[in-house]
């Protein structure tokens, strides 16, 4: 199974940027989709957004504009560039992998937390 590793999160104020990196234990290039998602506190989790292996990307309406993904096969490196947070963007953020759309098999990353303060 695929090992995922997030970093990069903390606490940020209103407006502020951070980037989230994933790194993957096997070549992204073997890897059909990578996701973001996050969780805040008492809500579920919740996708953010999408690349596939072939650099198509997607997002959910509440980041786009804001947040961009990104991946780097030499580092086997998915990143979250995100950009004027808000406080409503405070959540863990997961990385998971997924050779399908709905792959059971799919892997997770112990998370990162992202703070936003107003």
């Amino acid at each position: 199974q695929v090992q995922l590793v997030e970093s990069g999160g903390g606490l940020v104020q209103t407006g502020g940027s951070l980037r989230l990196s994933c790194t993957a234990s096997i070549n992204l290039e073997d890897i059909t989709y990578m996701y973001w998602y996050r969780q805040a506190p008492g809500k579920r989790r919740e996708s953010v957004a999408r690349i596939t292996s072939t650099h198509r990307t997607h997002y959910e309406d509440s980041v786009k504009g804001r947040f961009a993904i990104s991946s780097d096969n030499a580092r086997n490196t998915v990143y979250l560039q995100m950009n004027n947070l808000k406080p409503e963007d405070t959540a863990v953020y997961y990385c998971h992998s997924e050779q399908y759309i709905g792959d059971p098999n799919g892997s997770w990353g112990p998370g990162t937390q992202v703070t936003v303060s107003s």
